[in-house]
């Protein structure tokens, strides 16, 4: 095998690509502040995946914090749906309006 293959077996074998996807201002805002600390994303990205797994407590926090945050989210979405479904039995279930009626 050439130096240049077994090199890129190795990164093959050790690098895993990851996707996201930011709203176009997230994108441009955190592009902006790598660029003006001569970073690429990739470098900031590696890094914090490094310091939550290393378990430091601002990053532990953060995603408390986050987890919080979809939790609420969540359960705001159950109670509008649940007060949607409520309001239809209701709707569905008055006594006062016959048949015929809308």
């Amino acid at each position: 095998m050439k130096d240049g293959s077994k090199n890129s077996l190795v990164d093959f074998e050790t690098r895993k690509s990851l996707h996201i996807n930011l709203t176009r201002e997230t994108h441009a805002a955190l592009r902006m502040a790598c660029f003006q600390n001569k970073l690429s994303m990739q470098e900031v990205i590696e890094e914090l995946a490094i310091r939550v797994i290393e378990e430091e407590p601002y990053m532990l926090n953060l995603l408390h914090e986050l987890a919080n945050k979809k939790r609420k989210k969540a359960i705001s979405k159950i109670a509008k749906s649940d007060a949607e479904s409520i309001f239809k039995v209701i709707e569905d279930s008055n006594p006062f309006v016959t048949d015929g009626e809308d």
